[in-house]
């Protein structure tokens, strides 16, 4: 499965202005439930069950380049320490920062990335960071799932998750909510 999850302003922002995310991930140190996959969030124990629980079912990442810059290429340790990471992009750095496992940088085009993450993934759920790669994946009719971790804020500008689309039908699947965040999942109708 292809799942773009993201935490979301009220306003539709995965980022503000400064390319900061920082206040829309509060949540995941809101509370005082360990994650057991990555125990330096602590969240309120609805929150940490649903995040172990889609953390479990990932297998590779897609992330856009303006993602990967703005984060430093996450240290070399990729989002998700451990899986493979794939960094959508029109040139690849040269040379390529040093990553474990290293990051692998595809310049033909989401189908492509798509194609390398779900082998790498072997069966497991890839898993889309980064707007740009998420409405790419929505155009393409390559999304599956969309989770929406909203988080009661506005912050009035930044980087839109969805943005410049044709309308895309969706059908709600799960519905938690929890304190700072409520987490919405939707199947992507095709």
């Amino acid at each position: 499965m292809i799942t773009a999850p993201h935490s979301v302003s009220l306003d539709g922002f995965i980022a503000d202005a400064d390319h900061r995310s920082d206040r829309l991930h509060a949540w995941l140190r809101s509370g005082g439930t360990p994650s057991r996959l990555n125990p330096s969030f602590t969240m309120p124990a609805a929150s940490a069950a649903f995040f172990d629980q889609g953390v479990a079912r990932c297998g590779a990442v897609i992330a856009g380049r303006r993602t990967h810059d703005v984060t430093g290429a996450w240290g070399g340790k990729g989002p998700m320490p451990g899986l493979p990471l794939f960094v959508l992009t029109h040139r690849a750095p040269d040379p390529a920062p040093p990553a474990e496992p290293p990051y692998t940088y595809v310049t033909g085009g989401i189908e492509r990335a798509v194609e390398q993450a779900r082998t790498a993934a072997a069966g497991k759920d890839v898993v889309l960071m980064g707007a740009t790669v998420v409405q790419q994946c929505l155009r393409a009719g390559l999304l599956d799932e969309l989770i929406i971790n909203l988080v009661p804020i506005v912050l009035g500008r930044g980087v839109r998750l969805l943005n410049d689309l044709e309308p895309v039908d969706l059908e709600l699947t799960g519905v938690i909510d929890a304190p700072a965040v409520t987490h919405l999942t939707y199947r992507v109708l095709k």
